[in-house]
């Protein structure tokens, strides 16, 4: 056992006696030590609940002769960090979230973990940090929340922020909202649509770390419960086996996460945090083969904030398996990828039966025939930007408009809602990247507004920060390389033409390279917004979001 170096021999007597103070018995001491990663905290919604998880977990271990231990890991909760400084400190969390679970996995020596994530940055710090632990690991969420209902009609946290530029338009009135705010979010859990948190918890089970139902099933159904002892079982089969993350998180399980993906037409987040997890098994993912896959991955999910239908309905429908049954038919997945069920991925879903086509479009009638992502390039994004297609009405997949350039979230959102963005206008947000922001913020507030003020069909938003799962519309985010560095999202001016063709997958400025380079020989770097703590440690070390917003040692 890996903990023997902390438990077996004299020399060990001294962290025995530290076991002991514990209060630790003898006979677990003989058992293999199991790491319980808690992202339990009272601040997040979608992980008040993780206590209950939690324990339910620690008995599902002991029951199968391991002994359980628990440690914390950190989390944040975008919603309430939305719109404020607090988004400068939500996807550095990922990176915190790695580091701090490497440290305490390595310096106690587990034998095995359970990773018990829930929201946007701590479900992929957890993947990261389990590659590179490499442990035998099983991964079990809190689950998602149930949708509101408003008005006889479901709905999430993605309407609750577009009631709020509703109201500025005059479209309703404030106890309306207020009837919103106190129905939008009924229960516990991930916010209800596919937004971050949900994509990928989904994307956990699809690449062989989660159980079936750990991306779906709701987090106030008592199969939350069970499925979490079944995790703590599972991880001391994967223990006995010796299946560890590394044997499960190949280069193929990456590829079937990004097919499905395109499938449930995931957040564009996850075109930030699958890069990094690759990065952590040392596959080189370059965003732009996203477009590869897309081109043979039919969308068949249009869940909020593209759609009508939520978590809950996916559920009922036969979960993440059902969709990856229906891809199997047309043999987009590689099957022959090792889980933590012990089985195939081929042997995992081949009796999941689609149970709803309204929710799960059969492969045979897809929403559209190319999946739900797609990565623009362009004189405007050299190195790519990240577009959530299936969330962008058809009169805006091809647009052209003048830019509106904005320095940050906040002056953008006051433009918006203060009613001097016009019909047309491409708004631009920059030096909102990660080195820039620093942080990458996500921009819901901005892109909530347009929707709500009714301009969704005409307006367009692009900008090197990044967007909220709850984001629809022709929102284009990760424009890389960004501001910061020199980008040539820094050149534009107020005016230049923009054009979009998310069908021909292009970004463009309407200037020659000729204006473009003489722009580029005047521009000088900007002073960085943040120089002490952590986010001035992080803005050093942070690639450019193409790559996933990696941290790298500079040379």
């Amino acid at each position: 056992m890996k903990s023997d170096a902390v438990k077996k021999g004299v020399q060990q007597a001294p962290h025995r006696s530290l076991f002991h103070a514990l209060g630790m018995t003898k006979e677990e001491l003989e058992r293999p030590l199991v790491g319980i990663v808690s992202s339990y905290n009272e601040i997040v919604p979608g992980h008040m609940n993780l206590d209950k998880i939690v324990d339910a977990v620690k008995q599902g271990v002991a029951m199968a002769g391991g002994t359980p231990v628990v440690f914390p890991a950190v989390a944040v909760c975008d919603g309430i960090a939305m719109g404020h400084i607090g988004m400068k400190y939500s996807l550095v969390t990922r990176d915190l979230i790695a580091d701090s679970t490497e440290s305490m996995a390595l310096a106690h020596q587990f034998d095995a973990l359970v990773m018990v994530p829930n929201c946007d940055k701590n479900v992929p710090g957890l993947l990261m940090a389990a590659a590179r632990i490499n442990v035998p690991t099983v991964f079990v969420s809190g689950g998602p929340m149930m949708a509101g209902h408003v008005q006889g009609h479901k709905t999430s946290l993605s309407s609750m922020f577009e009631a709020v530029g509703a109201y500025s338009a005059g479209k309703m009135t404030q106890q309306e909202v207020e009837e919103f705010e106190n129905q939008a979010c009924p229960t516990c859990g991930s916010c209800s649509g596919m937004y971050t948190a949900n994509s990928m918890n989904c994307l956990t089970e699809v690449l062989g770390m989660g159980l079936q139902g750990n991306g779906t099933i709701p987090a106030v159904y008592s199969a939350r419960i069970r499925l979490a002892k079944q995790a703590g079982m599972k991880v001391m089969e994967m223990y006995e086996k010796n299946i560890r993350p590394r044997d499960i998180m190949t280069e193929d399980a990456i590829l079937n996460a990004l097919t499905v993906d395109m499938a449930l037409g995931c957040s564009t987040n996850s075109m930030l945090h699958l890069p990094a997890i690759a990065h952590e098994i040392g596959m080189d993912f370059d965003i732009t083969f996203a477009n590869e896959i897309s081109e043979k991955t039919p969308n068949l999910c249009h869940l909020a904030p593209a759609g009508p239908t939520y978590m809950e309905d996916l559920n009922e429908a036969g979960g993440v398996y059902a969709v990856m049954h229906e891809l199997d038919k047309k043999g987009l997945l590689h099957t022959d990828c090792m889980t933590v069920t012990g089985k195939t991925v081929g042997e995992n879903i081949k009796d999941c039966e689609n149970k709803n086509p309204q929710v799960i479009r059969p492969i045979e009638n897809p929403y559209s025939e190319t999946g739900g992502l797609a990565v623009l390039t362009g004189n405007l994004a050299p190195d790519g930007s990240v577009v959530k297609r299936s969330a962008v009405v058809a009169e805006m997949m091809v647009h052209e408009g003048p830019a509106r350039i904005f320095e940050s979230d906040e002056e953008a959102c006051e433009a918006i809602l203060g009613g001097k963005i016009n019909p047309g206008d491409v708004v631009v947000i920059r030096y909102e990247g990660p080195k820039g922001g620093p942080g990458m913020r996500e921009m819901l507030n901005p892109t909530s507004a347009i929707a709500g003020m009714g301009l969704g069909e005409s307006v367009a938003l692009i900008t090197d920060g990044r967007f909220s799962g709850a984001s629809r519309g022709a929102s284009i985010g990760h424009v890389s390389p960004e501001a910061a560095v020199g980008g040539p999202i820094a050149l534009l001016k107020e005016g230049d033409k923009i054009r979009i063709d998310i069908p021909n997958l292009k970004l463009e400025a309407a200037l020659t390279e000729e204006e473009l380079a003489g722009r580029r020989a005047q521009w000088q770097p900007r002073q960085p917004k943040v120089t002490t703590g952590y986010l001035a440690r992080y803005a050093a070390m942070v690639t450019s979001g193409n790559r996933g917003a990696i941290l790298e040692i500079p040379k």
